[in-house]
C-alpha cells in the first residue's frame, strides 16, 4: 500500500445529529477533550468566567446557548485523522445540517435517555437513510431518570425502522446507575459521579456471579435478565448491515459527566468507515482516484470580523490536495489557484499544506464559489447538486439610514451566499428591494443579529404573508414567464431561476390545476 492510499484509509469524517437539548454540543466538547484537542471543557451556555463550548464559536451561539451554524473540527486519535462536523439541532437550521450531512461518511445519532427519538432526530435520520449512511447511536443522560435501555432500543427500532446492536449495556439508570458492561470485552466500567475515570473490572462473561459484588443483587438480577434477552435475539455484529445503515451499534453514557464518551470514541475508531465513493455525473468516484476532486458544502462569512473574511468549506472526495494547486470550477468554468487554505478547530484555523480525500478544508474565498460547486484538478465531473428547500417564512429587511443601504446589501448577499437565507426579486424592478425567505423563523433573528453585529446597521423586519415557494419548469422547455396562465407573479431567485411565492397551499393547488404543462418543484 502506498503512502497516498494509507493516508486516505486513516481518514474518518462524521457528523453528530440530534434533537435540540439532547446534548450534542456537550458531547462534541467531550470528544475534543478526550482526544487531547482541548484542556478545559466548555459549557454550552457558559457562566461568567467559564469557557464557552468550542464548536459554538459565534457570539450569538454563546449568548443563547444554541448551535446556529455547523462547525468543522479536525483531530488525530489512535492513528486516525478524524474530521468532526457538529451540526445545529434546532429545526430552523435544518438546511445547514442537511448540507453538512452530505459531506460526512457516517453519523452519530444522539438521543436523550428520558425522551428517546424526537422529531428533529427522525427528520435528520431520514437524510442519513437516503444516503445509506452508517449510524452510531449514543443514549445520553444515563445518570438521570429516563427510559429503560430496552425501551430506548424499541423506540429507535419502531420509530426509525433501524436495528440496534448494544455494544455496551448500562446497569441501572438515574440515581441507581452503576456503569456499563462492555459486551465485546466482558469488562465492567464502574461509574462514580464526578469522576470521569471509570474503575474497570474484567470478568469471564456476563454470567460471572462476581458482578453482583459491584452492582448489588437486585441490579445483578435485572442485568442477567436483560443479557439473556439480548443474547437470545442478537447474533454476531453484522458489519455489512452497519455499513448500509441498517444496523446501528449503540452505546450509553453521560456527556455532561464526560462518562462513556471515551468508550464511544474507541468504538467509533474501530467501526467507522474510511472515505467512501461519491456519485457524480460520470459514476462513482473512488477516494483513491489520483485526480483531486471535491465540492463546496458550506460557506461562512466573517469568521474573523476584523478582516471581513469568507471561507468556503470543501469536502475532498478524491485525490491529494496541495496548497497553491490549480483547480477547475465546473460551474463557472474558471481555473482557480487555491493559495490560502485552512483546517479548523471550530473558529480556530491552521494553514494546511496538504490534505487527502475525506478531509474538510476551508478555502479563503473572495466570491468565486457557491454552495454545491464541484472543483477538480483533472477529469471534468460534477457531483450531485445540493438542493435548496422551500422557505416557509418571508420578509423584507429595511434600514432607515440611507447611507447604510450598501452595507445592508453586502450583508444580505453574504448571508445568501452562506445559504442561511434565500433571495427573491421582481425581474422588472431589479434586485434593490428583495424578498428574503427562510426555512425557520429563528433564521430571521440570526439575520438581524448578524447585520447589527457584523455590519453595524440597525435593520427592521417587514413580515410578508407568503408561506411557500415553488420553482416552476415548463415541460415543453418554454419560458415560464410567457407560458404560465392566471394572474401569477413570477419572481427570480438569487441565481436567476424563476420562482413563484404562494400565500397558502390552496393557491399552489389552483396554479397547478390551471397550468398542467408546468411542474412546480419544492427545491431549486
Amino acid at each position: 500500500m502506498t503512502q497516498f492510499e494509507s493516508e486516505i484509509l486513516r481518514r474518518r469524517t462524521f457528523a453528530i445529529i440530534s434533537h435540540p437539548d439532547a446534548g450534542k454540543t456537550t458531547i462534541t466538547e467531550r470528544i475534543l477533550y478526550n482526544s487531547g484537542q482541548i484542556n478545559v471543557v466548555g459549557d454550552v451556555k457558559g457562566k461568567a468566567g467559564t469557557k464557552a463550548a468550542t464548536s459554538d464559536w459565534m457570539k450569538m451561539e454563546q449568548e443563547r446557548g444554541v448551535s446556529i451554524t455547523s462547525s468543522a473540527m479536525q483531530f488525530d486519535y489512535k492513528g486516525l485523522r478524524v474530521n468532526l462536523l457538529d451540526t445545529p439541532g434546532h429545526k430552523d437550521f435544518g438546511e445547514d445540517t442537511y448540507r453538512t450531512l452530505m459531506a460526512a461518511d457516517s453519523a452519530v445519532m444522539l438521543i436523550d435517555a428520558a425522551k428517546g427519538v424526537e422529531t428533529q432526530t427522525r427528520k435528520l435520520y431520514e437524510v442519513c437513510r437516503k444516503r445509506k449512511m452508517p449510524i452510531f447511536t449514543f443514549a445520553n443522560k444515563m445518570d438521570r431518570e429516563g427510559k429503560s435501555p430496552i425501551e430506548l432500543i424499541d423506540d429507535v427500532e419502531d420509530t426509525l425502522q433501524m436495528a440496534c446492536y448494544p455494544v455496551m449495556w448500562p446497569i441501572g439508570i438515574g440515581g441507581l446507575f452503576k456503569g456499563l458492561f462492555h459486551r465485546f470485552e466482558n469488562k465492567l466500567y464502574l461509574y462514580e459521579k464526578g469522576n470521569p475515570e471509570a474503575k474497570i473490572v474484567q470478568f469471564s462473561s456476563w454470567q460471572d456471579p462476581l458482578i453482583k459484588d459491584y452492582v448489588g443483587e437486585e441490579l445483578f438480577v435485572t442485568f442477567q435478565q436483560d443479557m439473556e434477552l439480548l443474547e437470545g435475539i442478537l447474533g454476531p455484529f453484522d458489519t455489512e448491515k452497519f455499513l448500509k445503515g441498517e444496523l446501528s451499534p449503540m452505546t450509553f453514557g453521560s456527556a455532561k459527566q464526560n462518562w462513556g464518551v471515551d468508550l464511544f470514541l474507541n468504538l467509533f475508531c474501530e467501526k467507522a468507515p474510511p472515505p467512501q465513493p461519491y456519485e457524480s455525473n460520470s459514476g462513482a468516484i473512488s477516494p483513491t482516484d489520483k485526480d483531486f476532486t471535491g465540492f463546496i458544502f458550506k460557506i461562512q462569512a466573517n469568521m474573523d470580523k476584523r478582516h471581513r473574511d469568507r471561507v468556503s468549506f470543501v469536502r475532498i472526495c478524491s485525490g491529494h490536495f496541495e496548497r497553491g494547486m490549480k483547480v477547475w470550477n465546473m460551474r463557472s468554468e474558471r481555473e482557480l489557484r487555491l493559495t490560502y487554505a485552512n483546517q479548523f478547530m471550530a473558529a480556530e484555523r491552521e494553514t494546511v499544506e496538504e490534505a487527502y480525500a475525506g478531509d474538510i478544508v476551508g478555502i479563503n474565498d473572495t466570491g468565486n464559489f457557491q454552495i454545491g460547486d464541484t472543483i477538480t484538478s483533472g477529469k471534468k465531473i460534477r457531483y450531485r447538486d445540493i438542493p435548496r428547500f422551500s422557505p416557509e417564512h418571508f420578509a423584507r429587511v429595511l434600514v432607515k439610514d440611507a447611507l447604510k443601504r450598501k452595507q445592508l446589501e453586502k450583508g444580505v448577499q453574504q448571508l445568501v451566499d452562506e445559504g442561511s437565507i434565500q433571495f427573491f426579486f421582481d425581474p422588472l424592478v431589479g434586485r434593490q428591494d428583495p424578498i428574503l425567505g427562510v426555512v425557520g423563523a429563528l433564521q430571521f433573528d440570526v439575520l438581524l443579529y448578524r447585520l447589527r453585529d457584523e455590519y453595524g446597521i440597525d435593520p427592521t423586519l417587514e413580515r410578508l404573508s407568503y408561506q411557500l415557494a415553488r420553482w416552476p419548469k415548463d415541460k415543453n422547455g418554454k419560458s415560464v414567464e410567457k407560458s404560465i396562465q392566471g394572474n401569477i407573479k413570477v419572481y427570480h431567485d438569487a441565481y436567476g431561476n424563476p420562482v413563484i411565492l404562494f400565500n397558502e397551499e390552496w393557491d399552489l393547488r389552483w396554479a397547478e390545476k390551471n397550468n398542467p404543462e408546468i411542474d412546480f418543484y419544492i427545491t431549486s
